[in-house]
């Protein structure tokens, strides 16, 4: 029934995590045992999960979560960590498919989004090293061209943008590889797996019943859904699946229909020793999140212990790619000689789901089961503000969710054995694409 592959695979890259290793987990919720009724059932216990679930218990539903493994063990607790604005897809797919006026209306909720985070911080007394501040920045003059239009496009949707080429990027980092930067103080970052852990903390607070190890492995549709697990299942009027590329592998049959127009991809995080602050002022000036524009493109800012957290190289398979330390320490002196010999004691990554377009996916299966995936590395902040739409559409207020759902999504070409092989290869033209 399992990918062994793909699970086997996700749970090695998590044995060296900086998050995991910087964190006190609260005991471990039990597994769910025996029969429980609940208006909600939400499958997932990241960001998404979690924030529908909050939401939906704050709207006074009883809400049953369910996690095949702990709470934020997936991408949600593992990944960069930055807040975007924006979707990884761009602005493309929304203004061809829904037009310019809710392409505009998507773009301000993606803003939300951002705010969303650091309301529920405030609200929630979540303590997970928010921090304000986000760099973009162009290796090439070809890059440094599509990043002053991404520029541009920022300012116009009225993300206010500070701009730099030449030797004036320096302002904004300090390294010799990039010739264009613009900075936003509207994205930012934060320790996602302390993020994960606050939301769950909320979600009990109101109400939320959380089962952790619990797989759901069969789901039966109709007016109640029933989710079935190893030993027990759950009856609800609603559900809510926020499983990503993870619920296929426990349960392929739970919602087959959706599962081929998303691909798990492994994304790679090294983590230093504590820096001189001096050296990360330098380096970072404002301790901003930095993404370059690259299709394989690197993301890296500094932990609020000084560490850089560098990221980078995607596998487009369920392997991991050989001496993963070693390369990506490789990159990260590429970018910062100054730590070229500097110690890296964490090593680690995850899956997260793309779709083919890399525009969000959400929808629903019948009148009462809803889906959030295909986040596409945007999550941090899509994630959230998805859990928010989804509870709103439980409620009876579709209007915000029906806006993501009225985008059309394709499954990836090639079919079970074929797509990730075929998926590979398309990538492999990009990189040559960011190497010229």
């Amino acid at each position: 029934m399992f990918n062994r592959s793909l699970l086997n695979s996700d749970t090695q890259l998590n044995q060296q995590s900086y998050y995991e290793a910087s964190v006190q987990r609260p005991p471990a919720a039990p597994p769910l045992q025996g029969a429980v009724q609940a208006d909600v059932l939400v499958v997932g216990g990241g960001f998404a999960g979690l924030s529908a679930a909050l939401e939906l218990a704050q709207r006074g539903l009883s809400v049953v979560l369910l996690e095949a493994d702990r709470i934020g063990s997936g991408a949600s607790g593992r990944n960069g960590g930055q807040a975007i604005v924006g979707y990884a897809s761009g602005q493309g797919p929304f203004e061809e498919q829904l037009g310019a006026a809710d392409a505009q209306r998507a773009w301000d909720l993606s803003v939300q989004a951002v705010e969303l985070i650091e309301q529920r911080i405030a609200t929630h007394g979540i303590d997970c090293d928010w921090q304000r501040g986000y760099t973009y920045v162009a290796d090439s003059a070809k890059k440094a061209r599509a990043l002053r239009e991404e520029f541009e496009d920022h300012s116009r949707r009225g993300v206010a943008c500070t701009w730099a080429e030449g030797s004036d990027v320096a302002r904004f980092i300090g390294s010799q590889r990039y010739v264009a930067a613009f900075r936003e103080n509207t994205s930012g970052h934060l320790h996602p797996l302390k993020y994960a852990l606050g939301l769950a903390r909320a979600a009990q607070a109101a109400g939320v019943r959380v089962f952790e190890h619990s797989p759901v492995t069969g789901l039966q549709r109709g007016s109640t859904l029933v989710a079935r697990t190893a030993q027990g299942q759950v009856s609800a009027r609603f559900g809510v699946l926020a499983g990503n590329c993870m619920l296929p592998e426990f349960g392929p049959r739970v919602a087959p229909e959706i599962a081929p127009r998303i691909m798990p991809v492994g994304t790679y995080i090294v983590g230093t020793e504590p820096l001189d602050p001096a050296l990360c002022e330098r380096l970072i000036p404002g301790n901003a999140a930095v993404c370059d524009n690259n299709f394989v493109l690197d993301y890296f800012r500094f932990s609020a212990d000084r560490r850089m957290l560098f990221g980078g190289r995607v596998s487009y398979t369920t392997m991991t790619p050989p001496n993963l330390k070693g390369v990506m320490a490789q990159r990260m002196g590429a970018v910062f000689p100054e730590l070229a010999n500097v110690a890296v004691p964490f090593v680690w990554g995850g899956f997260v789901d793309i779709s083919m377009n890399r525009a969000p996916d959400f929808g629903r299966l019948g009148d009462n089961l809803y889906y959030l995936q295909g986040f596409s590395g945007h999550g941090v902040a899509l994630t959230g503000l998805a859990g928010q739409l989804v509870a709103e559409a439980v409620a009876g207020q579709a209007g915000r969710f029906d806006l993501f759902a009225r985008l059309q999504h394709r499954a990836f070409p090639g079919g079970a054995l074929l797509r990730t092989p075929s998926l590979a290869l398309g990538m492999l033209w990009y990189r040559l694409k960011d190497a010229l």
